[in-house]
């Protein structure tokens, strides 16, 4: 089993975004289609209630969630974790952050969604998410294959 890791969270801003597209290219196989480019990112980070969650591990970055609230709703848009620190509770804390983040900010629920087969599924459901519904082949890998999207949500 592997050994739980001390994780740190802070709030990410702009000058984290090389950060977050190499975790980003690290985290997401490129067989799914799942990685959203640095501008895309960018974008959505300069909207109003959208925030970055960045966790380290000492001085290396580990992982990042990217998140946003319209009204008293909010949805978790992007976690990823770098490979080597899955299953050590990195993921894990950034899910609680983004958990008490959408609390603290008047969200009722939190909404996310993942493709089918990511085990990621897992961290959700242990939290307490549940699915509400599914977009078939909704994300397109680079050679034109297709694969199911669940939607999943949690009352806060």
């Amino acid at each position: 089993m592997s050994t739980m890791l001390r994780v740190d969270l802070r709030g990410g801003v702009v000058a984290d975004l090389p950060a977050v597209d190499t975790i980003m290219q690290a985290a997401f196989d490129p067989r799914f289609g799942e990685a959203w480019t640095r501008n895309q990112v960018l974008g959505l980070l300069s909207m109003p209630g959208v925030w970055l969650t960045i966790a380290t591990i000492g001085a290396d970055p580990a992982g990042f969630a990217l998140s946003r609230r319209v009204l008293d709703e909010a949805e978790l848009l992007l976690l990823a974790t770098v490979p080597t620190f899955r299953r050590r509770g990195v993921g894990a804390a950034i899910l609680r952050s983004v958990i008490a983040d959408s609390t603290s900010q008047g969200a009722r629920t939190l909404h996310l969604e993942v493709r089918s087969g990511n085990d990621a599924i897992k961290l959700y459901r242990s939290a307490g998410f549940m699915k509400v519904g599914e977009r078939h082949q909704y994300y397109r890998g680079p050679a034109g294959q297709a694969f199911d999207a669940l939607t999943y949500r949690r009352d806060l």
